[in-house]
């Protein structure tokens, strides 16, 4: 039985994709579709990357054109935003975790480790009113991995008592990097991988 659980956020949490998906096609609207889709089809396979990595990676290399760390900050900014004003509604949680989260967050110590951006993170888990469930909340543009890292440091644990569960390859990566175990959930390419798979919240035993 774990004694802490790092949750992602984005398809764990909230059911925040497709309006991520929305935010990187207007932040890049000026550029070829073609080449947007391309982003898209990376950010949708590499869900627990932060935006800082993915806006870079679209113009390194798929438009093959220098960017500085000033303007992806930029267009990070503006695509934070849209995120702020798209995703304060609560229709977006995801029921089946957050009941689960609801039941058990007295019982056990439950922290965020999310590829979104920190402050944005903060202010969608404040606005969503879900903050009170979390110890603690930790967002990009520090790498998950060192998200994960930082969590096992900070509180009396052994990588033995800690859960990931996350709906992304860079979850399970973070959580193996970190020696703690990884269940996956909402993405059924996953379930091979890590400790095991969580098809449904209410069927998950604790």
């Amino acid at each position: 039985m774990p004694k802490c659980i790092i949750w992602d956020f984005d398809g764990v949490i909230l059911d925040s994709l497709a309006v991520r998906d929305y935010g990187f096609r207007e932040i890049l609207r000026e550029f070829d579709s073609a080449r947007i889709e391309e982003l898209i089809a990376y950010h949708q396979r590499n869900g627990g990357l932060s935006r800082f990595h993915k806006i870079a990676y679209f113009f390194d290399e798929i438009l093959h054109q220098p960017i500085s760390s000033d303007e992806v900050a930029r267009y990070a900014t503006r695509f934070s935003e849209i995120m702020r004003r798209e995703l304060s509604s609560p229709k977006y949680l995801i029921r089946d975790s957050l009941e689960f989260i609801e039941r058990w967050h007295e019982t056990m110590c439950f922290h965020i480790a999310s590829g979104s951006e920190h402050s944005e993170l903060n202010f969608l888990c404040q606005s969503l009113g879900i903050a009170k469930y979390f110890r603690s909340i930790h967002g990009s543009p520090t790498p998950k991995t060192d998200l994960v890292a930082q969590i096992l440091s900070q509180n009396p644990y052994e990588p033995r008592d800690y859960l990931l569960i996350g709906d992304s390859i860079n979850d399970y990566e973070a959580a193996r990097a970190n020696a703690i175990a990884f269940y996956g959930y909402n993405n059924p390419s996953l379930r091979n991988l890590g400790e095991g798979y969580i098809e449904s919240f209410r069927d998950f035993a604790i």
